[in-house]
Parts: structure tokens; C-alpha cells; sequence
């Protein structure tokens, strides 16, 4: 990848770039699902990987890998295994998770019994629940954006 990547936790104190991105996975060890509070952690290589606002926080999850954390929000951002020039990244934490489509499974013998039915769950569209609709009709979202920014948070305005 030419471009540098951009990247962040959701309350915006730890920002990062990458050079380039590498191989793009999604893995079903328990360790990433409790890590992710999901049913896999999706992860790309970084390289020329750089802190830019703040530094995670460091979990060691295991004797050989640490995880990395934005310690205000709680975001996963890193998978540190030692190697010298990269860092798994979190894709979701990517400014635009679109350049890192998983390209492989890893760990499969953790996989949750339903994962591969997933995709035939119903869909619920707006329209099909006037609660829900109701709910998210006002909802103002204080997250980081997607880019980086001079300044985070934003000034209060009067």
C-alpha cells in the first residue's frame, strides 16, 4: 500500500499511521474474543506503525503477546508479538477498516459453534421496528471521526 494509513480509539487519545499494511485476519482464540469483547479479533499487519496522539496502554495476555489499549475508552488497538518492524492492528480501529478485508482464519479450533451461520441471521431494516428507528433517530455520536484533527475534543461551543 502506497498511502499511509490512519487510525485511532474511539474517544480519539490514541491516534496512530502506518506505512503500509500486510495480511489482514480474523482470529478465534479465546484470548481475542475476551480481548475483543467479540466473537474473533480482526487483525492487519502494520508496519512503520507510529503513535501520533497518546500510547496505548499495554495488557500481556499471554508469555509471548501484549495487547494494546486505549486506556480512556477501552478501544483494542494492537497485538504486539516482538517482531522488529511490525504490530498487528485492529482493523476496526482503522479510519477506514475497508483496506484490510480479512484474508484468512487463524486459531480455527476456538471458532464458536455459530459463527459460520451468522450470515443467515434475519436483518432487521429501518422501518421494521418503530422503537428501534425511535431510539436511533436522535442519537449523536461522540466518537473520534475517521481522520485525524488538530485538536481532540472539539471546543464546547456556547
Amino acid at each position: 500500500m502506497a498511502t499511509e494509513v490512519t487510525g485511532g480509539c474511539q474517544c480519539g487519545a490514541v491516534r496512530f499511521s502506518a506505512g503500509w499494511l500486510g495480511r489482514a485476519t480474523i482470529c478465534h482464540c479465546r484470548m481475542c474474543q475476551k480481548a475483543y469483547g467479540g466473537f474473533f479479533g480482526p487483525l492487519v499487519t502494520g508496519f512503520d506503525v507510529k503513535w501520533t496522539r497518546g500510547a496505548p496502554a499495554w495488557f500481556q495476555s499471554s508469555n509471548k503477546v501484549r495487547r494494546g489499549f486505549c486506556a480512556n475508552c477501552g478501544t483494542p488497538l494492537a497485538y504486539d508479538y516482538g517482531a522488529e518492524d511490525a504490530i498487528e492492528l485492529s482493523i476496526g480501529a482503522l479510519d477506514d477498516p475497508e483496506l484490510a478485508a480479512p484474508v484468512l482464519q487463524v486459531n480455527p479450533a476456538d471458532k464458536l459453534s455459530f459463527f459460520d451461520t451468522l450470515m443467515n441471521l434475519p436483518v432487521r431494516q429501518k422501518g421494521d421496528s418503530l422503537n428501534a428507528d425511535e431510539f436511533l433517530s436522535d442519537v449523536v455520536s461522540h466518537q473520534h471521526p475517521d481522520h485525524d484533527t488538530s485538536v481532540w475534543p472539539p471546543a464546547v461551543k456556547p
